[in-house]
């Protein structure tokens, strides 16, 4: 199979836990692009979080927010948001448990909590700006993805509660809400259709559980070494942790790169 168009997650894909790109990722994505393949950004995180790394791997076209938000060449082709009904329904429910949330707009997130220590400890681990403050802002502006503060365990306060919309935890302290129907699939979906390319024309790399229904839906869906195991049972190849050259791995098992002998210390 000859795949034309290739998926990177970010978060424990593209980066490290210091948030740092390998230097052989680095190398891998350009090798790909030589070739003709292009490398598209499949992410959790907001577009105004990823444009440093947009301009480090020279990659023009991305989907955000878990298939919310996707933009190919610089120019959005889906804006999803959620129902102002939705996003009511689950402010009233965090007021009711003592619960922060930080509302995901398309330029800006803020927060209903000033200085919240789990908006605190869970914004540092992606080392990106904290949010502003704003309780109001989802009455104001489109929201595409809420963060939902609270201790893991505490998913069941709201299950069953949330109507048309799901949780996806990616911290300790902190989870996605998003539509029941969205996903990173979604938005491959849609930016394949402008291609028009088909999802077995397709490679997705991913490490977390945010990730399972891109890899179910393209062609090859490729599991980072230290991806979660939930994870696991939708990838077809489970290739390298991201600092073992995890995304070169991949490629060459995808007949994307040549393969390069593993270098033994």
């Amino acid at each position: 199979m000859s795949y034309k168009i290739v998926f990177f997650d970010i978060d424990g894909t593209l980066v490290n836990e210091d948030k740092v790109v390998p230097e052989d990722a680095k190398r891998a994505v350009a090798e790909l692009k030589a070739t003709g393949v292009e490398p598209v950004i499949a992410t959790g995180r907001a577009p105004y979080f990823i444009q440093p790394l947009l301009e480090e791997l020279n990659i023009e076209s991305y989907i955000c927010l878990n298939g919310a938000y996707v933009v190919y060449k610089g120019e959005p082709l889906l804006k999803r948001e959620i129902a102002k009904a939705s996003v009511e329904a689950l402010v009233r429910m965090a007021r009711e448990h003592g619960h922060s949330l930080v509302f995901q707009g398309e330029h800006g997130y803020y927060a209903t909590h000033q200085d919240h220590p789990f908006v605190t400890r869970a914004v540092d681990s992606l080392k990106v700006a904290q949010p502003g403050y704003d309780p109001d802002f989802w009455e104001k502006e489109h929201v595409y993805q809420v963060f939902l503060l609270c201790e893991s365990g505490d998913e069941h306060l709201y299950q069953g509660r949330l109507g048309e919309l799901k949780l996806i935890r990616w911290h300790e302290h902190a989870m996605d809400v998003l539509p029941e129907s969205g996903s990173k699939a979604l938005g491959i979906a849609a930016l394949l259709e402008k291609l028009g390319l088909t999802a077995a024309d397709a490679v997705a790399f991913g490490d977390n559980l945010n990730d399972k229904e891109m890899l179910d839906f393209v062609g090859l869906g490729i599991a980072m070494g230290n991806s979660h195991p939930e994870l696991l049972p939708y990838a077809d190849y489970v290739t390298a942790h991201v600092d073992e050259a995890g995304i070169r791995r991949g490629l060459e098992y995808a007949g994307l790169l040549p393969v390069q002998p593993a270098v033994t210390g």
